[in-house]
């Protein structure tokens, strides 16, 4: 039987950087991967859907600066397919080139292309798709699955008619109409991208009265609003009563607040109700791993399962299903097995993310709607696009820059949010402030370049240093600054400018 150092299940993002690390430390490692290396990272997933909303932001822009010969401007999805079939391909063709010089040189990893299953807590059976077998045995192993997407037992998914996000790059041609299941990230960003091409009347439905409700009410209004423009139509607070195909098409019937019903009919539909972990055929009992609500039983030491050596990383974890995310527990959990200095567990407070709506949508910390939730007193700062020279000079004025810290004297940063063009760049500095764990001064300070669009977040802690260029009591709709206690908000505009 062949041993090694350390077995990991599943070559997806997180699976893919264990493997790596591991070869850092000098440790022989094994990476079971049963369909397609690079997982649903690659595949109907991050980069596939990412590069798809690129281009349909790009085409929606396009199309809409060059009105007066719109009609020349069209676009078939067999050209998108192919967009993302060449990124899916230069990505694949990375990371295998990767594998195989690493492989080579170091003569440390084995690529084995099966299912991977629990013997016992270290033996490892491997199943080919030959239906040949064979065990190993590993010191450590990482359980890196990842996650599918939901079901629902109501509801007939045939990938081609009713979809999920699996199914949906495979189309042949834009549909005239669809339906999409789920107003969180996934369902926001699929009609965002379908409502840029223009070629689909998008449905977008949710039990809650408003789109991404885990998010502040003034973000879900921009990206509800905007969706609403490019044509899309908002079912809020509805509930889906049934979901049937008839004549080839969807058949969705909807009951309102007020109990009255709506039969529509739509050419296809998206389920985005979430994801669940790929977990039944790894034979967990025989491990004697555990189970929990969200994902593998994690316990007080973070990525470690209640078997000591074995570890769970990226969706299958538990926590924010993010490629970000799984890259950072696989690491952590090679470092926790291997080194021979302490290390410090995950913060999850911290984390970036970005949603990849209209506009774009990105994320650090609290947001005010958890401030008020938990009842912490706060300090916020709120600065619209339209202040901002770059912004004005890109003619995107559709977004904001808000800004919560600590309500003291050393408002230390506990959160941001920003909506709009180069969201995703612009949270970064306020995100390594928030891990270095210091307050505002330093961004007050610094001489950034112009114009750019991280201004905007210098002029957000101004406000909240009392010593802005533009005073929210003059543009009292354009900027806000204000402390929140008790659920009640504040205004700071009467405090005197200081010198600093």
């Amino acid at each position: 039987m062949e041993k090694y150092d350390l077995c990991v299940l599943g070559g997806g993002p997180a699976g893919y950087a264990g493997v790596m690390r591991a070869v850092d430390f000098g440790k022989r490692v094994i990476l079971i991967e049963k369909e397609k290396l690079g997982g649903a990272g690659i595949y109907d997933g991050a980069l596939a859907s990412k590069t798809m909303w690129e281009l349909s932001t790009k085409y929606r822009i396009a199309k809409n600066e060059l009105s007066d010969s719109s009609e020349a401007l069209d676009i078939k999805f067999s050209k998108v397919k192919g967009v993302i079939e060449d990124a899916i391909f230069d990505r694949k063709f990375q990371l295998s080139c990767h594998l195989r010089i690493i492989h080579s040189a170091s003569k440390l990893i084995t690529y084995e292309r099966g299912l991977g299953s629990f013997v016992t807590d270290k033996e490892i059976l491997i199943t080919k798709e030959n239906g040949e077998s064979y065990t190993v045995y590993a010191e450590n192993t990482i359980i890196a699955t990842g996650s599918r997407p939901r079901m629902l037992k109501d509801i007939p998914v045939d990938e081609k008619i009713i979809m999920t996000s699996d199914g949906i790059m495979h189309m042949d041609e834009f549909p005239k109409s669809l339906v999409i299941l789920g107003a969180g990230v996934i369902g926001c960003e699929f009609a965002t991208i379908l409502a840029n091409f223009g070629k689909t009347k998008v449905y977008l439905i949710d039990k809650a009265d408003r789109i991404l409700p885990f998010e502040d009410e003034d973000i879900s209004v921009v990206v509800s609003d905007q969706l609403k423009e490019m044509g899309a139509v908002v079912h809020g607070s509805s509930n889906l009563k049934r979901m049937v195909i008839v004549d080839g098409e969807v058949e969705y019937e909807l009951e309102h607040q007020d109990g009255s019903t709506e039969v529509i009919r739509v050419e296809k539909a998206l389920l985005s109700v979430g994801r669940v972990p790929n977990v039944e055929s790894l034979n967990l009992e025989n491990a004697g791993v555990q189970m929990s609500k969200r994902g593998l039983h994690i316990g007080d030491i973070d990525t470690q399962t209640n078997v000591p050596h074995i570890y769970a990383v990226g969706d299958i974890s538990g926590h924010l299903a993010l490629v970000n995310v799984g890259e950072r527990e696989a690491r952590h959990a090679v470092v926790k097995m291997f080194a021979d200095f302490p290390i410090e567990p995950i913060h999850y407070n911290n984390i970036s993310t970005i949603m990849f709506l209209s506009p774009e949508v990105a994320a650090v910390g609290m947001n005010e709607q958890e401030a008020m939730e938990k009842n912490i007193p706060v300090r916020i700062a709120k600065i619209d696009y339209s202040m901002i020279a770059r912004a004005i000079a890109m003619r995107l004025t559709n977004g904001f820059f808000k800004i919560i810290v600590t309500d003291d004297d050393e408002m230390k940063i506990l959160g941001m949010r920003a909506v709009g063009e180069h969201a995703s760049s612009a949270i970064q500095g306020v995100a390594l402030i928030m891990y270095m764990n210091r307050g505002i001064d330093e961004l007050a300070h610094m001489i950034l370049p112009h114009p750019s669009i991280v201004e905007g977040i210098q002029e957000c802690v101004r406000m909240l240093l009392g010593n802005s260029i533009y005073k929210s009591s003059v543009f009292a709709d354009k900027l806000k600054c204000y402390r929140l206690a008790n659920n009640e908000k504040i205004p700071l505009n009467h405090i005197k400018e200081k010198v600093s």
